[in-house]
């Protein structure tokens, strides 16, 4: 099973190798982007990449990397407050597994990942939303997560 290696905000932009090793795995996350209909540039790579990199910003990515270790997999995550619970929780953004490494147990090894920091941390959920459609990763979803009766809804400015 893939390893997943957190790269949490405290870690600094690494030597260009990395940043190059991103931008690989960004272009394989265009294809996720567009079946959501987001559009994913290098330039939005490298603004969430800031993010990530910012020890100031609330953003944090957890990679999973194969045995020659290229990312082959991304989570976004970051802590929210849970007002009506009194606890913190953390809420998944983006996962993403490369084409070629589906099937491996990579998406899984991902959501570990989270729920043993959610653990560690006291948290007291990781949540996250993914489309109705998405059939490939629910199926995961629904062997790892407990489905909600929740709605979402945006309200856009």
């Amino acid at each position: 099973m893939p390893r997943p290696r957190p790269r949490r905000n405290d870690d600094r932009d690494g030597p260009t190798g990395e940043r190059q090793r991103i931008l690989q795995l960004a272009r394989s996350v265009r294809r996720l982007r567009e079946f959501y209909d987001q559009p994913l540039t290098d330039e939005k790579a490298l603004l969430v990449w800031s993010w990530i990199t910012d020890a100031g910003h609330e953003l944090e990515a957890y990679f999973a990397v194969n045995g020659d270790d290229k990312p082959i997999g991304l989570a976004h995550v970051r802590e929210f407050s849970r007002p009506l619970n009194g606890s913190r929780g953390l809420y998944l953004d983006d996962l993403f597994v490369s084409p070629d490494a589906r099937g491996a147990g990579t998406g899984t090894a991902l959501l570990e990942a989270l729920r043993d920091r959610a653990r560690e941390e006291g948290f007291s959920v990781v949540r996250w939303i993914t489309a109705k459609d998405n059939e490939t990763a629910r199926r995961v979803y629904d062997r790892v997560a407990e489905k909600t009766k929740w709605v979402t809804y945006d309200l856009v400015p």
